[in-house]
Formats: structure tokens, sequence, C-alpha cells
């Protein structure tokens, strides 16, 4: 027989998923991404406004703070705020000397709203007077339907 002992069994008792994950042996994991997301939540007020919305601090790797930028003019611009930023880490604890950023293509942070551009007034009139044109009736007296033609088109 072995000398391995068997684990003792779980109580029917649900647990929270979080609280799951950290009990559980991916607790390294989870509680580095907890803690990588905390220091981001210090440091972003330290960003230049611009910037902000381009990167993601991504690591902590040894003494470097890795963020990932969206390209690479604002990898130059995280380059300006470097100085700042590891002040402000050292001031939490981290000893930190540099900061390294990584260029990713696609956007780290995708806005909630699709970018809105406002209709100008020509544009508006010439909308509304194509929808006149079609809800006008035709010769004979009768509403011409949504997307329909009046008459026949010349080829």
């Amino acid at each position: 027989m072995s000398d391995s002992k068997s684990k003792p069994r779980r109580t029917g008792i649900a647990q929270p998923a979080l609280q799951a994950a950290l009990t559980d042996a991916a607790t390294d994991p989870v509680r580095r991404a907890m803690w990588l997301d905390a220091l981001e939540q210090q440091l972003r007020p330290c960003l230049p406004p611009a910037l902000a919305p381009h990167c993601r601090l991504a690591n902590v790797a040894g003494k470097r703070l890795v963020f990932i930028v969206d390209s690479p003019v604002w990898n130059a611009r995280l380059r300006l705020a470097a100085p700042e930023l590891i002040n402000v880490a050292q001031s939490i604890g981290l000893a930190v000397t540099e900061v390294t950023a990584k260029t990713r293509l696609a956007p780290v942070v995708k806005s909630a709203q699709a970018a809105v551009v406002p209709v100008s007034e020509a544009s508006r009139r010439g909308l509304q007077a194509a929808l006149d044109l079609l809800s006008a009736p035709d010769s004979a007296g009768t509403p011409t339907p949504q997307g329909g033609h009046r008459g026949r088109r010349k080829n």
C-alpha cells in the first residue's frame, strides 16, 4: 500500500467563484492579476490624459514596469512619462528603475461608444428632402412605398 493520503472531501456549501479561485491551486496567477490591476489603478492617474486610454500595465518584471501601448507614437509618449511613473512606483514600495513598452497593433482599451459624427444642417435638409420625395404621392395619387420607384428606370 502507498503512504499517500486522500484529500478531505469538500462540504456541499457553494463558494463564490473568486473565493474558490483564490483557495485553489491557481491562487498565485489570480492574486498576481488582481495585484497588477490594483497597481495600474494607482499608476494610471500619473499618466498624461491623452496617453492613458492608449496604454495598460502588463507586468512588473524585476526592476521594470512593462506597459502595452497601441502604437509607436504612444510608446514614445510613455517614455517621456517614465520618470514620473518610476517615482510614483518607488513611492508605493516597488523597486523599479525603468519603464518598458510593448507595442500592440490593436487598441488596448476598446471604447464602449462608437464615434458619433454630428450631421451638418445641409446634410439633414438633404436627407429630409429625400424622405419627402419617397413618401410623396405619385401621379396617380397613391403614396410610393419606401424605397420603391415612382417610374421606370431608363437603361
